[in-house]
């Protein structure tokens, strides 16, 4: 008999306990249809099934969903700094070859972005090394691309004060656009709007199930990022998206 292979509805029943447990608070199931890429019926189908075994509850006031009783222990976060770090090294040095840029590998930490890994621009130039730095989510790349598939986030990020670094910054009435269009292309880009003239380009890195996990991108002066109109390099962007993929594949969060 031969070993059977994944079951697809516990991995995506793991994914939504995941995001759940992640969650600073309730979730939609529309949030959580958005953040985890799945279709609303098959998502409310699972929904069902864990609050029928006691692993879900669902407020009847608002609707919404949080972790049952039974998993409140299963803590904040179930991939570890130190193992995203690890298994991306391979390829964000590759990365910076190919890009001729920075490389920046991070998560989401207490609203900001946690800098996990940097690899310097492959260049002479003076570079300070950003590990363990914060950066704001809603105005870089890789917040961006950690906002659009983290709902509780955006949540407290549009409801909150977004400060402006630069003229160019996302306003908060501009945010929710910005991030519905990260999730249909994939990838994320900044430019001008945390340092006036830098620019960056990242994607998710998923973990099982296809939870997003962290974010890979590359930063370095918007002329060498994007054309005269600010519009990011396509080719840039492959070469961020193939990492990010690869990553991913690693992490257990696509299918090869």
């Amino acid at each position: 008999m031969g070993v059977p292979g994944a079951i697809q509805s516990i991995e995506r029943a793991a994914a939504i306990l995941r995001l759940l447990a992640s969650s600073s608070g309730k979730l939609g199931m529309g949030e959580i249809s958005r953040s985890l890429e799945l279709a609303k019926g098959t998502t409310h189908g699972i929904l069902r099934t864990l609050q029928q075994v006691g692993f879900v509850e669902q407020d009847t006031a608002s609707g919404r969903y949080q972790l049952g009783a039974a998993l409140l222990h299963l803590g904040s976060s179930y991939l570890d700094v130190n193992e995203l770090r690890s298994r991306s090294i391979n390829w964000a040095d590759p990365l910076a070859s190919r890009s001729g840029e920075a490389v920046r590998i991070g998560t989401v930490l207490d609203g900001k972005v946690l800098v996990v890994h940097h690899v310097f621009r492959p260049d002479d130039t003076f570079q300070t090394l950003d590990v363990g730095s914060l950066l704001p989510l809603h105005a870089t790349a890789l917040g961006k691309v950690l906002l659009a598939w983290d709902a509780a986030a955006a949540i407290v990020a549009v409801r909150g004060e977004l400060t402006a670094f630069t003229r160019k910054t996302v306003t908060k009435s501009g945010l929710g656009r910005a991030l519905a269009t990260v999730r249909e292309s994939g990838w994320a880009a900044e430019a001008g709007e945390y340092h006036p003239e830098e620019a960056g380009i990242a994607a998710p890195i998923r973990g099982h199930g296809g939870l997003v996990v962290g974010a890979i991108g590359i930063s370095g002066p918007t002329e060498r990022v994007c054309d005269a109109r600010g519009r990011p390099d396509p080719t840039l962007i492959g070469y961020v998206r193939d990492a990010a993929r690869a990553i991913s594949r690693d992490l257990g969060g696509l299918r090869t």
